[in-house]
Parts: structure tokens; sequence; C-alpha cells
């Protein structure tokens, strides 16, 4: 498992973007540079955790708990078949570019090291399509079919910071004992509403937004009769 490369943003005017600025930070573009990553602070107040990637959306983005996007390889290619164009690394707005991780199987909480002495950055969620990433590509209906094949690539907070560099190992370092994986959480929070109560098993390490309406969820169901 490792990084192929690290991927950072510069703020870009549009016409598709819901950020207030009228700019996105989705057009990365990988460095050949050593990055420093660390907590960005609070959702809202703080953007990325990647220094010197722009997050122009702090509504949506942005935050201890969306740190770090990183996404497969592996799933790029993917796209790259369906949609017959090539597609960089950085193209999904992902900061990191990995090789050899089934992004849909890890689990929520599980923590990852990156390099020897580099951070470590813990998985939150999915990551949620929007407008933007559909008008980014041009893909009408991009929303819909993004959801429908769930393999989304991962946020990660950053547990300690440190620095990343492209082609710098990914080694795991905790890996949870519940079965809440990614796709799992993705699922609960968009197309399958009843999974939600199954995602609470990842506890504190979830992303606590959907951790909210996973718990407002539940809470209907057991007041709800039988």
């Amino acid at each position: 498992m490792k990084v192929l490369t690290v991927n950072v943003g510069r703020p870009k005017a549009v016409e598709y973007t819901d950020a207030p600025s009228g700019t996105t930070g989705i057009d990365k573009q990988p460095t050949d540079q050593a990055v420093w990553v660390s907590d960005p602070g609070p959702k809202g107040q703080g953007a990325s955790g990647v220094a010197g990637d722009a997050v122009c959306d702090l509504r949506h983005h942005g935050g201890s708990d969306q740190a770090v996007y990183a996404f497969a390889r592996e799933d790029l290619d993917h796209w790259e078949s369906e949609l017959g164009r090539p597609i960089g690394n950085g193209a999904f707005g992902e900061n990191l570019t990995t090789s050899g991780i089934d992004m849909s199987s890890v689990l929520i909480g599980e923590r990852w090291r990156i390099g020897s002495g580099g951070p470590v950055l813990e998985v939150t969620t999915g990551r949620i399509p929007c407008r933007t990433f559909a008008s980014w590509l041009g893909q009408t209906g991009w929303v819909r079919r993004f959801t429908r094949h769930a393999v989304t690539g991962a946020y990660l907070r950053v547990i300690e910071p440190g620095e990343i560099r492209s082609g710098d190992p990914v080694g795991l370092v905790h890996r949870p004992d519940h079965d809440v994986t990614v796709e799992m959480a993705f699922r609960a929070e968009t197309i399958q509403r009843d999974l939600l109560p199954r995602v609470l098993a990842a506890g504190e390490a979830l992303h606590p937004e959907l951790r909210a309406a996973a718990l407002k969820y539940t809470a209907a169901q057991e007041r709800t009769p039988s």
C-alpha cells in the first residue's frame, strides 16, 4: 500500500460552485514536494489538513473530520474505462491518490501511518458527491451514478501531524473490531438508511454528522410501534 501522489488545489473561479466565494479547490494537481499534514480545526473554521491545499466551501468541506481525502488509483482506472477518457491523479479532488488499498472495505476508525515517522490518519467516512463534482467532470447524472457505484474514497482526520511525499508507503497501525466499512457508512447516509443503526458500532471514530444522523434515525425507529 502506498501514496502514488500527493495532490493540492488552488482556488479557481467557476460558475458551478456553491461556495460563497464562487471558487473551488477541486482541481488538485500532484506535487513532488513534501507536504505538511495537520488538523485544520473545526468544520466551518478550518479548511484542508494539507498545507497549500484550497478548500473553498467551508460549509460542506474541510475541517478536522474531513482533513484529508484519499481515493484509489484502481478506482480512478475503473472510471477511466466507464467514461472513456483519461483521469489523472487528483482529478476527483483527492489529496492522496493511493495504490493497493481497497477503499470500499477500509473500516471507519482504521488508522494509517504514512511514510516512516509521517502522520497518522484515521478513516471517518466516505465522500458524498455534490454539484461541483458533477460539473467539474462535465457529467450529467453524475451524482446518481457515483452514488449507485458506492465507491467513494475515504475522508480522514489527522491523529498525528507530519509530512507526506508522493511514493510514501501506507502502513496499517490500527484496525477496529467492527464491520463498519466506508461503503456501508456511505450507503447508510444515502440510499440504504436502514443501515444507520449498524454504523453506530464504529463509535466516536464515525464522522460526527453521520453519527448524529444515525442516532436520530435509531431513536425514531425505537419510538415507532412495531
